[in-house]
């Protein structure tokens, strides 16, 4: 096919193809999330095995839907950035591990944890579920903090092959973890939204108490987050760039300035709305939990969970992958993509199967909607 006969250009396929990476990282972050975030709170909302049950049992049912999220967000990586895709899933290949191990432990602690009455068993799977959610949910938080750092890596100006030069624990350094905290604080918050939500009696209680705080101390750290970031290098193209050029990373100069992730926010105002978003949902959310609030709560915590990723985003636009070893040679929107066809295919694809899923995805919650109670989980022979 003639790319002139692509009704979009090359460049606006990029940016849609952008703002689609940012609809499926927030999409798992608030429909995934809420399993970590439930996963990470068993041990504390949860006082008997029942209380524990009732938790598994809001969740479980519908995790392995919420994780396809992720799935599809590294599928479109692959497909629609390939250098991204390259640099980070080799590069980080010893944290994208632990993050692995995190998530296979969660569905066999589902399968495995009532086979056996035994109250030892139990309590290890509890913890090795906690720990699934706490570890994953940090791991997020840590890579987001690491791209605004910059990642210690390079390319070879030939093949375009990505060198990376870092090591693991490198990754988690102070303003990495500052941003790790508050992934956990985040997902735990939306986690025991959830919970006093769709739960009630000691659960919903409890959650509404831990929920209000850790909202709490997301919509404070998150600004704090911000204030250091203002004050941190970024990175900014210099001169111009052909946005419509074949994928090079090689052709752009980059600088390092003071202050540089913050440019975009002054260059276009609006985008104030999604920090605003990320702070304002969090602070709203503690106080609808502390109030009793239910849905309203849920929503709050996802209006943060966007905000906060959306900030990220327009921070580090046009960037995706800086690079702290050769800032040249960082991934942006403009030269990591694949080609102009590829990018109209997959567009067109993604026009027809989304909206099934959506669909889907919704009649599901729909089926599933109410409150899961003792009652309930001990009444259904399919319970975990």
């Amino acid at each position: 096919m003639d790319v002139s006969m692509i009704p979009l250009d090359y460049a606006t396929l990029r940016v849609i193809w952008w703002l689609l990476l940012g609809v499926l990282l927030i999409g798992f972050a608030v429909m995934d999330g809420f399993d970590l975030g439930v996963a990470a709170l068993l041990p504390v909302v949860a006082k008997t095995d029942e209380e524990r049950r009732v938790m598994l049992n809001l969740v479980g049912p519908v995790w392995e839907g919420n994780q396809v999220w992720l799935i599809t967000g590294g599928g479109a990586i692959f497909a629609a950035w390939p250098l991204l895709y390259a640099a980070s899933f080799s590069g980080l290949y010893l944290a994208m591990l632990l993050l692995l191990v995190a998530l296979i432990v969660r569905p066999v602690g589902f399968k495995y944890r009532s086979k056996l009455p035994d109250a030892r068993w139990r309590a290890t799977w509890d913890g090795l579920l906690c720990f699934s959610g706490v570890v994953a949910s940090l791991v997020f938080g840590v890579a987001m903090g690491n791209l605004l750092l910059g990642l210690p890596f390079g390319s070879d100006p030939e093949t375009l092959r990505p060198l990376y030069a870092g090591s693991l624990w490198q990754l988690f350094t102070p303003f990495p973890l500052l941003a790790g905290v508050v992934s956990v604080a985040m997902l735990l918050a939306h986690g025991a939204a959830l919970l006093a939500w769709r739960t009630d009696g000691l659960i919903a209680a409890r959650a509404r108490r831990i929920g209000a705080v850790l909202a709490l101390a997301c919509g404070v750290l998150f600004a704090l987050a911000g204030v250091w970031v203002a004050s941190m290098d970024g990175h900014v193209i210099a001169g111009t760039v052909d946005v419509s050029a074949a994928s090079n990373p090689a052709l752009k100069a980059v600088e390092v300035v003071g202050g540089g992730w913050m440019r975009n926010f002054g260059r276009w105002p609006l985008m104030w709305l999604a920090p605003l978003v990320g702070v304002g949902g969090s602070l709203l959310a503690a106080v609808l939990l502390w109030r009793g609030g239910r849905a309203s709560a849920f929503l709050a915590t996802s209006a943060a969970i966007a905000g906060i990723i959306l900030t990220t985003g327009f921070a580090l636009f046009p960037f995706l992958m800086p690079s702290s070893l050769q800032p040249g040679m960082g991934l942006t929107v403009w030269d990591a993509s694949s080609s102009h066809f590829t990018l109209w295919v997959m567009l067109l694809a993604t026009a027809v199967f989304l909206p099934i899923v959506l669909f889907y995805t919704g009649y599901v919650y729909r089926v599933m909607r109410g409150t899961v109670t003792p009652e309930s989980v001990s009444d259904n022979p399919n319970a975990y």
